[in-house]
C-alpha cells in the first residue's frame, strides 16, 4: 500500500453511495474507488492510500459490463480483494463489438463528459451526436471541448456548429497546451467532481490531461495527411487535479457503438421529435411518408438533412440494441428465410 490516502468526500463519496451501505459492511470492509483496471485486479484509492486488489469471479459475473474506472467497490479488511460494487450513480456505456450487443462500461459515477474535438477535419456533428446520445443517457452533464483552437483561424464556425448540436449544450474552445484552460473548465472541476474525456485519438484529450494535472503522458501529433490524429492513450486511467476534482482519461474511439439510448436521443434531437408530434401518422419513419412534418422542415430548409439521417441511424442502432438476445435471433432467422426464399426464387426463374 503506497502514500497519499484522501477522504471520501474527495475521492467523490456521496449520499448515494452511504444508502447502499448497512453498518455491518463497514465492519468487514472499505470504501476505495477504481483508479485503473487491469488484467490481473484493479488498483483502488481509499483513505488506507493506493492499492492493488483482486477481484473474485463471481463478481464479474454477476456484474454484465464488468467493473471500471470510476467505479466505487468495497475492499475486504482482512485481504486486498473486493467484496462487492457499490451501485453507481452513473456509467457511461458503449457497445462492444461484436454481434451480441454487449454493453462496455467506459467511466463510471461521472459528473461531467468532455466530448473532445479539434477545429480541423476531425470536426464530425455526427459523431459528437453520439457521444451527446451517451451522455444524457447516463445523466452525465456533456460539455464539447474544441481544441487546436490556437492553430484555426475558424474558430466561432465550429462554436457555432457544436452549439447548435443539443439545446443549452455547453462549449469551450481551448489550446490544449495552454495551462489556462484550466480556469475555462474551473465550473466543472471542483473538489470531489469526476470527469472524463472522451473523442477521436489525438484531438488533444491526453495533453489535456498533463495540461490540468501537470503530469506528462505520451502524446503525438496530427498526421498531416488527414488532420487525423494518432492513438496516444491505451488505457483508462483516474489522475487526481490540484483542485480536488478527479480526470479520467479514455483511449480515442473514432466510432462510439452506442446501445439502447432512446432518452438520450431525445435530449439531444429535441427538435426532430417536436415536429414529428405533427406528423400525420404516428408511426412516421420520417422517410417518405405523405404528411410528415419533419421531411417538410427538411425541405424548408428549417432543419439539416444531416441532422435528420444521423437520427434515424442512431434511432436504428438503440432499437437494435434494446432488442434482447431472443428477439435479435428470431429477426435474424426471419430475414435467413426471407434471403433463402429470395435465392430459390430467383434459381427457378434462371
Amino acid at each position: 500500500m503506497s502514500s497519499g490516502p484522501y477522504s471520501l468526500a474527495r475521492l467523490g463519496w456521496r449520499t448515494f453511495h452511504s444508502r447502499q451501505l448497512t453498518l455491518e459492511d463497514f465492519d468487514a470492509a472499505y470504501p476505495a474507488r477504481v483508479s485503473s483496471v487491469h488484467r490481473s485486479g484493479l488498483t483502488v484509492i481509499s483513505e488506507r492510500g493506493t492499492t492493488a486488489v483482486s477481484v473474485p469471479h463471481r463478481i464479474t459475473e454477476v456484474q454484465a459490463a464488468g467493473i471500471t474506472v470510476g467505479d466505487w467497490v468495497l475492499v475486504e479488511n482482512e485481504a486486498p480483494r473486493v467484496a462487492r460494487l457499490v451501485q453507481p450513480h452513473s456509467v457511461i456505456l458503449r457497445t462492444a463489438a461484436g454481434t451480441e450487443h454487449r454493453q462496455q462500461a467506459i467511466a463510471a459515477n461521472l459528473d461531467t463528459l468532455f466530448v473532445v474535438t479539434s477545429c480541423n477535419e476531425d470536426f464530425n456533428p455526427s459523431r459528437l451526436e453520439r457521444y451527446l446520445a451517451v451522455a444524457f443517457e447516463a445523466q452525465v452533464e456533456p460539455v464539447i471541448l474544441l481544441t487546436k483552437a490556437d492553430l484555426c483561424g475558424e474558430v466561432e464556425q465550429f462554436v457555432e456548429q457544436a452549439s447548435m448540436l443539443s439545446k443549452g449544450i455547453a462549449v469551450a474552445a481551448v489550446n490544449a497546451m495552454d495551462a489556462a484552460c484550466a480556469a475555462r473548465l474551473a465550473s466543472w472541476l471542483q473538489v470531489g467532481q469526476t470527469v472524463a474525456f472522451v473523442g477521436s485519438s489525438g484531438v488533444g484529450k491526453s495533453t489535456l490531461v498533463n495540461t490540468l494535472t501537470g503530469a506528462s503522458q505520451a502524446t503525438a501529433g496530427i498526421r498531416e495527411d488527414d488532420s487525423k490524429g494518432r492513438h496516444t492513450t491505451t488505457a483508462r486511467e483516474m489522475f487526481a487535479l490540484e483542485s480536488g476534482a478527479w480526470v479520467i482519461d479514455t483511449p480515442g474511439m473514432r466510432e462510439l457503438k452506442v446501445g439502447a439510448v432512446q432518452t438520450g436521443l431525445g435530449s439531444v434531437f429535441g427538435n426532430i421529435e417536436s415536429l414529428a408530434a405533427n406528423c400525420r401518422f404516428r408511426d412516421c419513419q420520417h422517410e417518405s411518408e405523405t404528411g410528415c412534418a419533419v421531411l417538410a422542415a427538411v425541405a424548408g430548409g428549417m432543419l439539416d438533412a444531416r441532422r435528420l439521417t444521423s437520427y434515424r441511424k442512431l434511432q436504428r442502432e438503440a432499437a437494435n440494441a434494446a432488442m434482447t438476445i431472443h428477439e435479435r435471433h428470431a429477426r435474424e432467422r426471419k430475414f435467413g428465410r426471407a434471403v433463402e426464399s429470395a435465392l430459390r426464387l430467383k434459381r427457378h426463374r434462371e
